[in-house]
């Protein structure tokens, strides 16, 4: 399944969200321009690498905001951009800017810690924005259970179809569970197929627990004038 658009409008312009956005194109557009052995001199050094990371050197944990921002492929970039542009901007409204760009940032940063932990591969970089966005997709999750998520599903008479978002974004955590269990189980590596599994669990997770705190008992009332279906 791929999401094409949600029915829920942003009150204002997200300015984080799409500042996050240009940030990791220009990175992006950077990476193409180095030489192999540049982008892999770039991707150790700021790509998370577990056997990097020493207690008593704090700088060498940098790569745990570092790597949020560097993608390993065109495809890889656009489909983590896609997704924060759907889901961002709303959480972003219903947080502020200030607080949505620490909620990123820290849920970027946990996400990574725990596919340090768990993930099997220990000098495999992990690099990408899956993470972060990931706790975005945990807020909506909570924030925007009752939206529609228009999804392309590849069956052979359903090509286009409106999902709740509850049941969208819950259906894909567990494929993401499943998998994070099953390449654990496997010991394939750090992100088994080059997906980092259990980075995507953790910010979710993340995303879903700190949408309860930051927003506290307001995550249950909604004005129906603030947030307007999509046409």
């Amino acid at each position: 399944m791929f999401p094409i658009k949600d029915t829920i409008r942003a009150r204002k312009f997200s300015f984080v969200t799409w500042g996050i956005i240009l940030i990791n194109v220009l990175a992006f557009l950077y990476e193409t321009s180095l030489s192999s052995s540049g982008l892999e001199q770039l991707i150790s050094s700021y790509g998370l690498v577990p056997t990097n990371l020493s207690l008593v050197n704090p700088p060498s944990w940098f790569p745990l905001l570092s790597h949020m921002f560097l993608h390993g492929s065109w495809l890889h970039l656009l489909s983590n951009m896609w997704t924060l542009v759907i889901f961002g901007d709303n959480v972003e409204d219903r947080l502020g800017s200030g607080r949505f760009l620490l909620f990123y940032l820290t849920g970027g940063v946990v996400a990574g810690l725990l596919q340090v932990f768990l993930g099997t591969g220990p000098n495999i970089p992990s690099v990408g924005a899956s993470g972060a966005i990931a706790a975005v997709l945990g807020a909506y999750f909570l924030f925007f259970p009752r939206a529609k998520v228009l999804t392309f599903v590849p069956l052979i008479f359903i090509w286009f179809i409106n999902i709740p978002a509850w049941i969208y974004l819950g259906f894909w955590f567990v494929s993401q569970l499943f998998s994070g269990l099953s390449a654990m189980a496997l010991q394939s590596g750090a992100s088994a197929g080059g997906i980092a599994w259990w980075a995507h669990i953790g910010g979710f997770v993340f995303g879903l627990v700190m949408a309860i705190v930051l927003a506290g008992r307001k995550r249950f009332t909604k004005s129906p004038s603030a947030y307007s279906p999509t046409l």
